[in-house]
């Protein structure tokens, strides 16, 4: 079953290579089909997960047997989540994709989605794999595959972003392998070399080893702070994010970064816990300053897709604080356990309500060719559907009760409290500053006076062609679903918590079971 949800977007894709150029609405509805028989995959993975932990369905196969690498894939608490909620944004960018033709040439239209497929498919493997290499397989073909997004449909500067982009994280990742190899290497002594992660994590491998388990913590930290990412190594963000299509920010967003969280969870945690423990005055440090940097910038934006890359920044910064107060053994196994449960929901969170406000984003781009906040006013009124989304979006980042990102902020806050409570309180900070920033844009954009003076209905603003449309240019159906989609997710996990922390906390608590040691 594991295989065939990785394996199955690449076999559609070799099909669809086949398919004429020209039947553009088949190659779009077979993606539509694939993206749903994966949900219901990744359904089944989770009901196969056991609620005591460990993992629910295992294959292991020798690959390179020399060097100590396989095939192995496995699903447990924290991977059975994530893969559901990136094979959820993956079907909400396919039903997103159905209401525009991706460029006039068909062509483009199917290379676009054979892209997406196969993008799909790394990243379900991403989550899955259970060996180092594998794991870097999977984490540089994602990479790869974003970067061809963006540089070939984005927009704007969408070649110099692309490259940033590459160049940050494809670099980082060869730093991170650097560590994976001292992991393998300095183990050697207590089994031979392996790369499974499973493994090592039960070996402790570099324990005693002092300047080499600082050292792969280092360099395992660096490469996943980039991918997730923490300040100061967030740069090529905002400018990939408004730079890319809008189905292509959203599974940034939503998924890719999430792999630089997920990393720290199931590599950094478990199999460095000594240097774990003594850095995790770092992590949280670094956490609460992506916080307010991140909330206080995107405060400053003017650009919703600017504004909305930024409080990515601030939202997986609670994260890394999260995981980072998870090192402190003196506050005890339940308030660790709680914050690394509250920081996987986090990531599941963030996904959801992240990927929604950039094709939100996306529509506004669509109408008017611009996703600047000054630009667009009054839209409550010839875009109801789009300004009620749109505002249990923004409520939902802000940490409203009753949706997910209050369920990942509050447990992870409460959990994080007893190890750093100053660093804690400030970070909370952040979440006034994330209130504030999202009221103002809704309050601009969706109350403002749709009454324009004739200046303004002479030009080519996108509030005056709104107001000439002879058609509705509010949500299509195919948007209204796929955002609909990621929101009702979220409405779920905010109504029903207990659905996803069930499935985490055993999770999580093997893991400060494993950093406590």
């Amino acid at each position: 079953m594991l295989t065939a949800l990785w394996l199955a977007p690449l076999v559609v894709a070799a099909v669809l290579a086949a398919v004429p150029a020209a039947r553009r609405e088949a190659v779009l509805a077979a993606w539509v089909v694939l993206a749903l028989a994966e949900v219901v995959g990744s359904v089944l993975v989770w009901t196969a997960v056991p609620r005591g932990g460990g993992f629910g369905d295992e294959v292991a196969v020798p690959w390179i047997p020399a060097f100590g690498v396989g095939y192995h894939l496995g699903a447990d608490g924290f991977s059975a989540p994530l893969v559901a909620m990136t094979t959820v944004v993956f079907l909400a960018a396919a039903l997103y994709s159905l209401s525009r033709p991706v460029g006039e040439d068909p062509a483009r239209t199917r290379a676009f989605v054979l892209l997406f497929l196969v993008l799909e498919a790394v990243c379900v493997g991403v989550f899955l794999a259970l060996d180092l290499v594998l794991f870097f397989v999977f984490f540089d073909l994602s990479i790869v595959l974003m970067y061809f997004v963006i540089a070939g449909w984005g927009t704007g500067s969408r070649e110099r972003s692309a490259l940033q982009f590459f160049l940050y994280t494809f670099l980082g990742s060869l730093v991170m392998l650097l560590g994976f190899l001292v992991l393998a290497v300095g183990g050697r002594d207590t089994g031979g070399i392996t790369f499974d992660i499973p493994t090592l994590a039960a070996r402790d491998p570099l324990a005693g080893h002092g300047v080499a388990g600082i050292l792969a913590l280092v360099a395992i930290g660096v490469g996943l702070a980039i991918k997730t990412p923490v300040w100061p190594l967030h740069t090529w963000l905002p400018p990939a994010h408004t730079d890319a299509p809008a189905a292509g920010s959203a599974v940034l967003a939503g998924v890719l970064l999430k792999m630089g969280t997920y990393g720290f969870v199931r590599i950094a945690m478990p199999l460095l816990p000594g240097p774990w423990r003594a850095a995790a005055i770092v992590a949280v440090v670094l956490g609460v300053v992506s916080v307010l940097w991140g909330s206080l910038v995107a405060l400053a934006q003017r650009d919703l897709k600017r504004l909305v890359a930024y409080t990515s920044i601030t939202h997986l910064g609670y994260v890394v604080l999260a995981v980072g107060a998870a090192g402190v053994v003196a506050a005890g196994p339940a308030a660790r356990t709680l914050a690394v449960t509250g920081a996987t929901v986090q990531m599941v969170s963030h996904g959801l309500v992240t990927a929604a406000l950039f094709l939100l984003a996306g529509v506004l781009r669509d109408r008017g060719h611009t996703s600047e906040i000054a630009a667009w006013t009054g839209l409550a009124g010839p875009m109801p559907r789009f300004s009620w989304t749109f505002a249990l979006a923004a409520f939902a980042s802000l940490g409203l009760p009753g949706l997910s990102g209050f369920i990942g902020e509050f447990s992870l806050l409460a959990g994080s409290l007893p190890a750093y409570p100053v660093a804690t309180v400030l970070a909370a900070l952040g979440l006034a500053i994330t209130a504030a920033l999202f009221l103002r844009a809704l309050q601009s954009m969706l109350l403002g006076d749709r009454h324009l003076p004739p200046a303004a209905e002479r030009s080519p603003t996108p509030r005056a062609r709104l107001g000439r449309s002879p058609s509705s240019p509010d949500l299509r159906v195919a948007e209204t679903a796929a955002v609909g989609l990621l929101l009702a997710c979220s409405l779920v996990i905010g109504v029903a918590p207990a659905l996803l922390t069930s499935t985490i906390a055993p999770a999580a608590a093997q893991v400060v079971s494993l950093v406590s040691r």
